[in-house]
């Protein structure tokens, strides 16, 4: 008799799934230099990055989208509440997208698998967006009409120059990965986990959204283009057999061991004949294990299996066990 066993994701990892850690590090390590170095050189674009910034502006009207302008208008409220948006922004980022990494690789090293190469593709094709569609943020743009909330209120990442700034391309708007990465972060840990409260994710990439349209660097249209991306990404990338459910078939015992197919020693309790069910017919082995006392037995070393003449086999028994040495 088999079952089917259902273990929570909450388990011990499985080790042999983890990969080497120093060739995780420097493959992680180069993906990332790969992409920053990628973004530099999509730079200098700056009249194309102003008429797309247009051209974006003016379709979010078309399709009636609400304004980022509206959600600026909240943060600007109380300058601590903006302050902390651009902190949010240039600090919990790269952070929060290395830390769900890491707990993938060390708690789940097949989903960190699976993770790994989701947030690489959608990176890697990012990257192919901003060189082929430079975008000014909304920040730059004039028609817009917002301000520069890092600039004014600080904390910044980027240079006051965007057509020299060495630090990073501020004309690669479009797709936003930060809410790509942050999406990614919920998605996993919900996939991966199975607390209740592991819903609770989302709010990372709600807050994110919130924080990069409010403060003028991302249109509405970059994170539903990033969306998009990543839906792909994780088709492509399926989860892995055991993501939520591991299967599993295997013997159950009952509470006193007894199990179809298994043996039963007798002094366990089991049903008589549990054994005996189990062994070929015409064998010598049931007559003697088929009762749950003592019957008929082997007799002493060298002696013969057969009980002695005229006696009970079942009278036998104990002087003839107490004859073997």
């Amino acid at each position: 008799m088999t079952y089917a066993r259902t273990e929570p994701t909450d388990q011990e990892p499985d080790i042999r799934a983890r990969p080497p850690l120093v060739r995780e590090f420097l493959l992680v390590a180069g993906l990332f230099l790969a992409y920053k170095f990628g973004r530099r050189a999509a730079n200098g674009h700056v009249e194309e990055a102003f008429r797309n910034a247009g051209n974006v502006w003016d379709l979010e009207r078309t399709l009636h989208l609400p304004g980022e302008g509206a959600v600026q208008g909240l943060l600007l409220h109380g300058q601590p509440l903006i302050h902390a948006a651009n902190t949010y922004y240039a600090a919990v980022h790269f952070p929060a997208t290395a830390l769900f990494l890491v707990w993938l690789y060390w708690r789940r090293p097949r989903h960190y698998v699976r993770s790994r190469r989701v947030l690489a593709a959608l990176t890697g094709a990012a990257l192919v967006l901003h060189l082929l569609f430079p975008l000014a943020p909304p920040r730059m743009l004039p028609a817009a009409g917002l301000v520069d909330t890092g600039q004014v209120y600080g904390p910044t990442v980027y240079g006051q120059t965007p057509a020299t700034d060495t630090m990073a391309n501020q004309f690669a708007a479009m797709p936003s990965l930060h809410v790509g990465w942050a999406v990614m972060v919920a998605v996993g840990l919900i996939v991966a986990t199975r607390s209740r409260w592991r819903w609770l994710w989302l709010l990372h990439p709600a807050l994110t959204l919130l924080v990069v349209v409010g403060t003028a660097n991302h249109y509405w249209l970059d994170a539903i283009v990033v969306g998009a991306m990543l839906a792909v990404a994780l088709a492509v990338f399926r989860l892995p057999l055991s993501a939520r459910t591991v299967p599993a078939r295997q013997p159950r015992p009952d509470l006193w061991g007894s199990v179809e197919g298994s043996p039963v020693p007798a002094y366990a309790g089991g049903a008589p004949g549990a054994f005996a069910s189990t062994v070929p017919a015409g064998s010598a082995a049931p007559g003697a294990f088929a009762s749950a006392g003592p019957s008929s037995s082997f007799g002493a070393v060298g002696g013969s299996a057969e009980p002695a003449e005229g006696a009970d086999a079942g009278s036998q028994a104990p002087a003839r066990a107490g004859a073997v040495r």
